[in-house]
């Protein structure tokens, strides 16, 4: 299949996981397309710098926020495999300096997946007064032959915002193993939020951390996993209170339906008598209210209960 073929079928299946696929065309927005270990398409706006290298199994890729630099738009990545087999490698090196921001949405797309590994590794360096946001969405397809191996390391200097949404609504999950760490200096803000729905089989583990290191820190994470038939999911959720007034706070809920397993673990440490680090967590099946409700107007109950879900969910 051509280069040129390939691009037009990654952003269909851009398309499909909810991305627009005119962004690419607008020069006040930049992208980055990457199918396997190509670059097919990026596009740069003042103040971002972006040096991808191509790899035998993925791409490498710097990127730089310029100090002070507020990037107005969005940038746009789009990660993904077409065939059935193969494996994607992204590692990321990024600095976002004094004073900038910026907001990355990442869309990684396996339509067709029947064997793939999709692993993604990240150093994330944060400048004092500086905004970095990443939301990723998935898109899997129906069969379930995808594992998905994400890690990040985070930093945060003083004054600034970590935001991370990662969010797998569509498709099989397949295998999910996730684990992030974030630090926190003064005054600094981070929140982790995940969203997933697992079925069939598919094995979900998240581990999120976050250590609070600076005066006046904050940090929530936040989770919000479904599963049902014989699905398994893990949350682990982690917050470290070391800085003075330092606060967090740990919101989990599972929702289990059929055979399905899930398990939350909160770990919330406190080595300052200023700070506060408070946690809940909740695992259950549907609310059997809503599902009455809803079928009382006339859905069936496994409709029902899908559409309760992905209203928790969304």
């Amino acid at each position: 299949m051509s280069v040129a073929k390939d691009y037009e079928y990654m952003l269909k299946a851009y398309s499909e996981a909810g991305g627009k696929p005119e962004i690419f065309r607008d020069s006040s927005i930049a992208h980055i397309v990457v199918h396997q270990n190509k670059i097919y398409g990026m596009h740069l706006v003042k103040g971002l710098r972006v040096t991808p290298v191509e790899t035998d199994k993925g791409v490498k890729i710097e990127l730089i926020v310029e100090e002070g630099m507020k990037i107005a738009f969005p940038v746009h990545l789009c990660f993904g495999i077409l065939p059935e087999e193969g494996r994607q490698e992204i590692e990321m090196d990024v600095k976002v300096e004094d004073g900038a921001q910026i907001k990355l949405l990442a869309h990684c797309v396996f339509p067709n997946a029947v064997r793939i590994v999709h692993s993604m590794n990240a150093e994330i360096k944060i400048g004092d007064n500086a905004y970095y946001e990443y939301n990723e969405v998935h898109y899997h397809g129906p069969k379930g032959g995808v594992e998905v191996i994400p890690r990040a390391k985070v930093i945060l200097g003083n004054g600034s915002r970590f935001v991370t949404n990662f969010s797998l609504l569509k498709g099989r999950v397949g295998v999910f193993d996730m684990d992030y760490e974030a630090s926190a200096g003064d005054y600094s803000v981070l929140e982790m939020t995940a969203k997933i729905y697992g079925f069939g089989n598919d094995k979900i583990r998240i581990r999120e951390v976050g250590r609070l290191l600076g005066r006046n820190s904050r940090a929530l994470i936040k989770s919000r996993i479904a599963v049902k038939d014989d699905a398994i999911s893990e949350v682990i959720s982690e917050i470290t209170a070391e800085g003075e007034n330092s606060w967090g706070h740990v919101d989990c809920v599972e929702i289990v339906q059929g055979n399905a397993k899930a398990k939350a673990i909160p770990i919330v440490d406190v080595f300052n008598e200023s700070a506060k680090v408070t946690h809940e967590a909740s695992i259950g099946r549907v609310d059997k209210k809503q599902v009455e409700t809803l079928m009382a107007r006339g859905l069936e109950e496994e409709r029902a209960i899908d559409m309760v879900v992905s209203g928790m969910l969304k």
